[in-house]
């Protein structure tokens, strides 16, 4: 029997990206699945009776905490005598790749979902890339979310051609393809926007995630403020958390949240009902590792507006499925939402539809991440 360890700094990462390809592992292997992250009773009462959950106290951001995190983790990890370790996240990253390697793991994954230097710039980016250059040195091996970012993280010098693969098409869970209905759209259209009191002939610009800078969520204010003066049947909608952080132009946000066609519909559990209210998806972000957000919703059929950064343009075809502009760019923004408000929607729909069921279904990404553990450990 092999022993797995699966790390990351909060448990919503494990529900979001793990959970789901653990429950494969396990029903195709006799392997011991165990997961560590930040404590959570509630998540811990909610996972399935075959993982052993093993809590250890870590939170974002730097702290020194993150000295005895790093330490239980080392007693863990000799304790248990895992096969294999796969850490994700930042915190949780630089913990185990110290910890894995003291305790002589034989088969350390780094899971390489985002890397914190690339929204930096000075003496901060130049730490942060000198940390992120540690963990990789630490691993046996490491793995993106996509091809873009592998290709980033060669020229960059983080480690050696010769180490570090992507699984498939990239993605760290591939796409649930009977959660995304799109069979459903029009109807899940009509409720939520019925929901939301948006106009059927309104066209609305979406987003789903955490509202801070580096998502590029100043850009997006911006170039709606001035979209939305001029386009009077245009919306806005952001999903999830509806909390600005420090980073947001106090200003912008303001605005926003007088300006009756932005709407906050907060965080929910049927984000693809959302997604198909939506006639475009936008994600101006400044880094990603991949960006689930933009196949997800053309798993809906919804087109979307990426940034020319690695990660979003590994996840959707230019030209075809959305449009791609240059980060921090608000009049490029403002052009391609000007630009698409006029394309063949159903087309661009249509097309990301297959682009998302040809390489990102899941239980076919599952599969391939199941013969890549197995390889890496040598079965």
């Amino acid at each position: 029997m092999k022993k797995i360890c699966y790390i990351t700094t909060v448990p919503s990462t494990i529900n979001a990206f793990i959970l789901e390809s653990t429950k494969y592992i396990h029903e195709h292997t006799d392997w011991d699945i165990t997961f560590v992250c930040d404590e959570d009773k509630d998540f811990g009462a909610n996972l399935p009776e075959y993982i052993y959950y093993h809590p250890i106290k870590m939170e974002r951001g730097i702290s020194f905490a993150g000295i005895g995190a790093m330490l239980e983790m080392k007693r863990f990890f000799k304790e248990q005598k895992f096969d294999m370790i796969q850490y994700s996240t930042p915190n949780a990253s630089l913990y185990a790749s110290m910890a894995g390697k003291m305790a002589k793991v034989p088969v350390r994954l780094y899971c390489q979902w985002g890397m914190a230097f690339v929204g930096f710039s000075g003496i901060k980016r130049a730490i942060f890339k000198a940390v992120e250059k540690y963990v990789c040195s630490s691993a046996t091996w490491i793995e993106p979310d996509s091809k873009s970012n592998l290709d980033f993280s060669h020229a960059e010098g983080l480690y050696p051609e010769d180490k570090g693969s992507v699984i498939w098409n990239g993605s760290a869970c591939g796409v649930k393809l009977d959660k995304f209905q799109v069979e459903h759209k029009q109807e899940w259209r009509a409720l939520v926007r019925e929901k939301l009191e948006i106009p059927e002939d309104a066209f609305v610009f979406g987003y789903v995630g955490r509202i801070t800078r580096d998502k590029g969520i100043n850009e997006l204010l911006a170039a709606a403020k001035d979209l939305l003066t001029v386009e009077k049947k245009t919306y806005l909608l952001f999903v999830g958390p509806d909390e600005a952080d420090v980073t947001i132009d106090a200003e912008l946000m303001t605005w926003a949240k007088e300006e009756p066609r932005v709407i906050f519909a907060g965080f929910v559990n049927d984000v693809e009902r959302y997604l198909a209210a939506m006639d475009t998806y936008v994600l101006p972000s400044y880094r990603e590792g991949f960006g689930m957000g933009v196949v997800e919703a053309e798993a809906m059929a919804v087109p979307v507006i990426v940034t020319n950064i690695p990660g979003p343009t590994d996840a959707m075809i230019k030209d075809v499925s959305g449009y791609v502009i240059e980060k921090k760019s608000v009049v490029g923004l403002i052009e391609a939402m000007k630009r698409i408000m006029s394309a063949d929607l159903k087309s661009m729909g249509k097309a990301g539809r297959k682009f998302v069921e040809e390489g990102f279904e899941q239980q076919e990404f599952f599969r391939r991440v199941l013969e890549d553990r197995k390889k890496l450990m040598g079965e």
